[in-house]
């Protein structure tokens, strides 16, 4: 006798939960820092930060560029839904594609204060050199938004569900284009030997698919919690063990990453630099990215006891976001620090810190600059769910998967028979 499953109920939160309304306030408060911290850039120029002629991407690039990486990451949950056809995945996919809009909003909205004055945005929208990669970024990013609004729009409307998997499939695609687009930032530059990998671009794919998972589950446990609703062990489950898998991708990428440039002997210098004798950089990439940011949540993701625990899983992804922030400053910020090499064979020195280690210490307003850019993305987020029917009325086991009741039960008849 065959059963049928009604469809996941969406309903906008209440908002009756104090931690709701606290967590609003916060955010509220950290947006109005960042714009703070933008005002002040903008009347006083970028001396007040860092940054200087050597290093011309500072922390508020590092929390961009992350918030744009797990923005693609973050739409992981509807493209293996649509994409893939994993319809356990289903009743997620609208947040998922919401957290995707709101981070890249997010990360958009600092490099946009970050430039001082903001109207000059308008210069780069008009005038494209084509030969950069930052001119295709502004059509990738743009198109992302406007592609996975239109999903949602597919998603949410029944009379549209049926264009939902040709669309899923079209963000699908892009996310992967815009991801090897923001690799292909550091990777094209040459000049940088830090940069100048073709590995960079699928290391930053396999970078979104665990930062954007980590986010994701973030917040899915954060509004299940605060809305008293069902969230069901299986899922959870199942999220937890891809992301124990992308982080284990992640480190493959960086070993290769790292290998490759030690085998090549003019390469020497810059990985000693990073991994050794850098100060900070060494200490970033091994403490913060390999130890706290992959091994410990890989240990705690595929504990056969520890990882049941819902504040276990909620730990592991705030280390994988921990050591995304700490594997980009390592990235971008070392990279820019290592002198660059002018004359291949000599040694080169000036009054202009040429041959030397650059120097880069961030800022209070750097800071706050890249916390209002999450800030503005999680307030986005939050809002959403609050007025707008994202989040499913339950996603307890036997809602997300209909055989999971019947299975337990014919496992419960064997034992006690």
């Amino acid at each position: 006798m065959s059963t049928m499953t009604a469809k996941p109920q969406f309903r906008a939160l209440d908002g009756r939960s104090g931690g709701y309304y606290g967590l609003l306030g916060i955010l509220v408060v950290v947006i109005g820092l960042g714009l703070l911290a933008a005002v002040l850039k903008s009347a006083h120029g970028h001396y007040i930060t860092g940054m200087d002629n050597q290093i011309v991407w500072g922390l508020p690039h590092v929390f961009a560029i992350f918030l744009i990486v797990a923005a693609s990451g973050a739409l992981n949950v509807a493209s293996i839904a649509s994409v893939f056809g994993r319809t356990i995945y289903k009743p997620l996919a609208p947040l998922s594609g919401l957290l995707a809009v709101a981070l890249l909003v997010g990360g958009l909205a600092i490099l946009v204060l970050d430039l001082g004055r903001p109207d000059r945005l308008v210069v780069a929208m008009t005038h494209y050199n084509f030969k950069s990669i930052f001119a295709w970024n502004i059509f990738l990013y743009t198109g992302f938004i406007a592609i996975v609004l239109v999903y949602l729009w597919f998603l949410m409307e029944r009379r549209m569900n049926r264009y939902a998997p040709t669309t899923g499939m079209l963000a699908f695609v892009w996310r992967l284009i815009l991801t090897t687009g923001t690799g292909a930032i550091f990777g094209f530059l040459v000049a940088r030997e830090a940069y100048d990998a073709a590995i960079l671009a699928p290391l930053f794919i396999a970078m979104s698919f665990a930062f954007g998972l980590a986010v994701f589950l973030l917040v899915t446990l954060a509004a299940y919690q605060w809305s008293e609703r069902p969230l069901g062990d299986l899922i959870l489950r199942r999220l937890k063990n891809l992301l124990g898998v992308f982080v284990a991708v992640v480190l493959y990428f960086v070993a290769v990453y790292h290998l490759t440039n030690l085998y090549a002997t003019r390469l020497h210098g810059v990985e000693t630099f990073l991994l050794l004798e850098g100060g900070i950089y060494p200490a970033l990439f091994w403490v913060g990215q390999i130890l706290l940011g992959s091994l410990l949540p890989l240990a705690l993701l595929f504990h056969p006891v520890w990882s049941r625990a819902r504040k276990v899983i909620a730990t592991a992804s705030a280390l994988v976001i921990l050591g995304g922030l700490a594997q980009l400053y390592v990235i971008i910020i070392g990279g820019q620090a290592y002198p660059l090499d002018m004359f291949p064979g000599f040694e080169v020195s000036s009054s202009f810190y040429d041959g030397v280690v650059v120097p880069y210490t961030p800022t209070l307003v750097e800071f706050l600059l890249g916390l209002g850019g999450v800030g503005l993305a999680l307030f986005l987020v939050v809002v959403a769910i609050k007025f707008l029917h994202f989040l499913p009325v339950s996603l307890a086991d036997h809602k997300v998967d209909p055989h999971h009741a019947s299975r337990t039960d014919t496992v419960t008849a064997s034992a006690e028979t």
